[in-house]
């Protein structure tokens, strides 16, 4: 695994950011930027998706970060659920929501494989050097 100085060296975080502008971005869009429940309710998970691991990465420990990035899971299947009603509103088209999933997905597996190394590493975290 390639050395992490800071919170935005994490792929997940990285995905996540990512996520998140495209999902800002498409919410200004038609008449998604009208849905104001959906359109912040949407925005806010997908940024909570980032902050979250950035949250947890600054807690310094494992256990706390493991925390932190299953937080971050659960807002990135919100978002996903959040896409679903967005299609079925017809806010966006088929394409645009296989995008924004599949991108969901990406996010999801980063973050559930550095949960994975996280709980089997033998290092504990930055505070018990």
């Amino acid at each position: 695994m390639a050395s992490i100085k800071r919170f935005e060296d994490i792929e997940a975080w990285v995905l996540a950011r990512q996520l998140s502008n495209e999902i800002w971005e498409e919410t200004n869009k038609g008449t998604l930027a009208i849905d104001w429940g959906l359109k912040r309710q949407i925005n806010r998970a997908s940024g909570s998706i980032m902050d979250n691991i950035a949250e947890g990465y600054g807690r310094g420990g494992n256990k706390e970060f493991i925390n932190f990035l299953s937080i971050a899971r659960a807002s990135n299947d919100e978002v996903r659920s959040q896409l679903y009603r967005a299609l079925d509103r017809k806010h966006i088209d088929e394409t645009k929501f296989d995008s924004l999933y599949k991108l969901s997905v990406k996010v999801g597996i980063k973050i559930n494989n550095f949960m994975e190394y996280l709980r089997t590493t033998e290092i504990r975290g930055q505070k018990f050097k």
